[in-house]
């Protein structure tokens, strides 16, 4: 991990914004406070109705579990799981072992999986035996000490008594590592501390609304934003806690009329599927007062949209490495919510680089990435981290992110790295070269846009064949192109470098069509 500067850590502890409780002392003190809230998994094949207490025994069990297993602070417990209790139950035994966490987003692929425990190296392995196209496979976690599996052994695990208390911990130490995907060809591993996360979690709480309602968690809590949010925000404002491990718009619309559940924000395809599904009516829209877009591009089309139909709406703008960099409060000026990232938030700085990039530190950024060589290029001695993004901050301090340095696209939330997308192309014997860009989506913000040229004397391919290549990889869905499109060549530096600034450029003009000897469009077939 990076050396944080003596007198910027000597600030955030005067300030109160760094503390010296764990993850665990404050899952333990909200546990206490409020053990008769519910905690509800609507989902058609694994749900569960409880109460806090309830999910904190099998926690505690788990955790005496693992203790008895030799499993303590420090260790690494990795799992990938849908928004189900065992989830929680995993985290929350986590924090009270004083272990590091490695959430893994349910839908990723066995090349992502693979790579992440084989990078995170974790004493424990938690998973489902099925859950949509999600299939656990031994092979995969061959190496890891301890697995359980839920749907077979995961209860093997739990001790026959729950355990008491929590292990001492130094919060300066690693609490979470969070997968990401970014410029380089395999997920990025972020560290974050419990001081860092146990800022984060109180600035979510302090930019909600009391009067917000009985909140959905619809983003996976495989990423561990939504992994705070549905499991530690909660004990935080003592609230229930309501997930769906599937996003359905029809399941969705469906509970906000039985169970008086509201859609808080998200990336922007979690709202705009259920205002366009046809059973949305004006009784869904009187729950969707307050909404906050970020995690991908939001278009203002977007944004203008619901404030038009009485929406509160609100952008946010952070990564993993950094959660809560910009924002905008409820009351701001209009324009300021609905057109720009917002301004700093507590106890956060920013500033742009000579040439726009856009720099950031504060309580919540991370303690660097797994990869050393990926810290000492991300961050300064001073504690800036370069975000890779570009913006303009105007006179009132309001960001605006104009373009992005950093080979990645945002889709529905979800970090695709360009070159791994690349890289899984070049294997397709026709194509000779291949540049991936981010495309507009009307739906996920973004998708992966494929602009190839091909070897001489061969076709291109259609998408359904793209699609199998990747499929036979073993390549998340998200990650497959939505679109195709051939050249003889492309825009290039005096070095011979790509300028992907101007291919993106290019598929957003309407010269497109005329340019390109075939072109396929579509969405892939990822059920999001």
């Amino acid at each position: 991990m990076r050396t944080v500067p003596d007198a910027l850590r000597r600030h955030y502890e005067e300030k109160g914004w760094w503390t010296q409780e764990s993850l665990g002392a404050i899952l333990s003190k909200g546990l206490c406070e409020h053990p008769d809230l519910e905690f509800r998994v609507h989902s058609v094949t694994h749900p569960y109705s409880g109460t806090f207490s309830d999910v904190e025994l099998v926690a505690r069990r788990l955790a005496g579990g693992l203790r008895a297993r030799g499993v303590g602070p420090g260790d690494v417990i990795a799992f990938q799981l849908p928004n189900w209790m065992e989830a929680a139950a995993t985290f929350w035994a986590s924090s009270i072992l004083g272990a590091v966490v490695v959430p893994i987003v349910h839908f990723y692929g066995p090349k992502e999986l693979s790579f992440i425990l084989a990078g995170a190296q974790p004493r424990v392995f938690i998973t489902a035996e099925r859950f949509g196209r999600m299939t656990y496979d031994p092979v995969i976690s061959e190496h890891v000490e301890i697995v359980g599996v839920v749907g077979v052994d995961f209860d093997d695990l739990l001790a026959p008594e729950p355990m008491t208390g929590l292990l001492d911990v130094d919060p300066r130490n690693p609490a979470v590592i969070a997968y990401t995907s970014g410029t380089t060809r395999e997920p990025k591993g972020v560290i974050h501390t419990h001081q860092t996360l146990a800022f984060e979690t109180r600035q979510l709480l302090a930019n909600y609304e009391s009067d917000r309602g009985r909140q959905l968690t619809a983003l996976p809590v495989g990423h561990f934003i939504g992994m705070l949010g549905a499991f530690l925000v909660p004990l935080l404002e003592g609230t229930p806690v309501d997930m769906c491990d599937e996003w359905n718009p029809s399941r969705v619309l469906a509970l906000i009329e039985s169970h008086g559940v509201v859609i808080g924000g998200g990336p922007p395809y979690f709202v705009t599927s259920l205002l366009d599904h046809p059973d949305f009516t004006d009784n869904h829209l009187r729950h969707l007062g307050y909404i906050g877009l970020g995690g991908s591009a939001v278009p203002s089309a977007v944004t203008r949209r619901l404030s038009d139909l009485g929406i509160i709406v609100t952008r946010s703008y952070g990564s993993t490495e950094h959660p809560s960099i910009t924002g905008s409060r409820n009351d701001a000026a209009e324009d300021k919510r609905l057109l720009t990232d917002g301004c700093p938030r507590l106890g956060v700085e920013i500033r742009l680089s000579d040439d726009g990039e856009i720099l950031s530190r504060g309580p919540d950024l991370c303690l660097g990435y797994t990869d050393g060589a990926l810290t000492a290029d991300a961050f300064d001695d001073d504690g800036w981290y370069r975000t890779g993004d570009v913006g303009v901050i105007d006179e009132e301090g309001y960001l605006t992110i104009t373009d992005r340095k950093s080979d990645i696209i945002i889709r529905g939330g979800e970090n695709i790295g360009a070159a791994e997308v690349e890289d899984v192309l070049l294997e397709m014997p026709m194509i000779a070269e291949a540049v991936v860009v981010a495309a507009p989506d009307a739906r996920f913000g973004e998708h992966a846009a494929a602009v190839v040229r091909l070897r001489p004397g061969r076709d291109l391919p259609t998408l359904d064949q793209v699609w199998k290549h990747f499929e036979a990889a073993g390549t998340a869905r998200q990650k497959w192109p939505a679109e195709l499109h051939i050249v003889e060549d492309y825009p290039r530096t005096a070095s011979g470098k790509v300028q992907k600034h101007q291919v993106r450029a290019w598929l957003t003009s309407p010269a497109v069509g005329a340019s390109t000897t075939s072109t396929h469009e579509g969405s892939a077939p990822d059920g999001r």
